[in-house]
């Protein structure tokens, strides 16, 4: 994504969350925030994030007004913003902080050792982990000490013999062997 369809994501974001405060007046639009805007690198369409609050069939309700007001919405925004064309809008629902409060409620009962009940099956858009019984073993974990010598060695490196003479490989040691010639000569 270039500045420039970042500069106009955020500023379709703005005027479309201010165009829905102040000029839409439906009273099935209820409690609306626009969390983002993706347009194509054309900026032909523009897919509109938005987050709703309510149940189920309000937010039903306010998603199918949202979709019916898009036109009226993006031809105000022509005279607001200077764009050679306003993208078509696409209203999508951004669920990504109902989901966040549902995985801190889900690991708020696992802490307090409780299994989530309230879950709905119907629903379930995350696996549910279940709680983990504490089994023979558990606790510290033995970690082997390191052989000495290997501390500074990459993994299957071979040490080399006494007398023999490694040159290491790639483009950095081969550089450092050709400044080692020129010096040399």
């Amino acid at each position: 994504m270039t500045q420039r369809t970042e500069r106009i994501d955020e500023l379709l974001r703005q005027e479309i969350g201010a165009a829905l405060e102040r000029d839409v007046t439906d009273p099935r639009i209820g409690f609306v925030t626009v969390t983002d805007v993706e347009t194509t690198p054309d900026l032909s369409r523009a897919r509109v994030w938005v987050s709703v609050i309510g149940t189920p069939e309000e937010r039903k309700e306010t998603l199918t007004a949202l979709r019916r007001a898009m036109p009226y919405i993006r031809h105000g925004l022509g005279s607001k913003i200077r764009l050679r064309r306003i993208p078509e809008l696409e209203v999508r629902v951004d669920d990504s902080v109902e989901r966040g409060t549902r995985v801190l409620q889900i690991i708020n009962e696992l802490e307090a050792g409780r299994t989530p009940d309230w879950i709905d099956s119907a629903g379930e858009s995350l696996p549910t982990p279940v709680p983990r019984l504490p089994h023979e073993g558990d606790g510290v974990v033995d970690v082997p000490p390191p052989n000495p010598g290997q501390e500074g060695r990459r993994a299957g490196a071979r040490a080399p013999r006494p007398g023999e003479r490694r040159e290491g490989h790639g483009k950095g040691a081969q550089l450092g062997r050709q400044a080692g010639r020129r010096r040399a000569r």
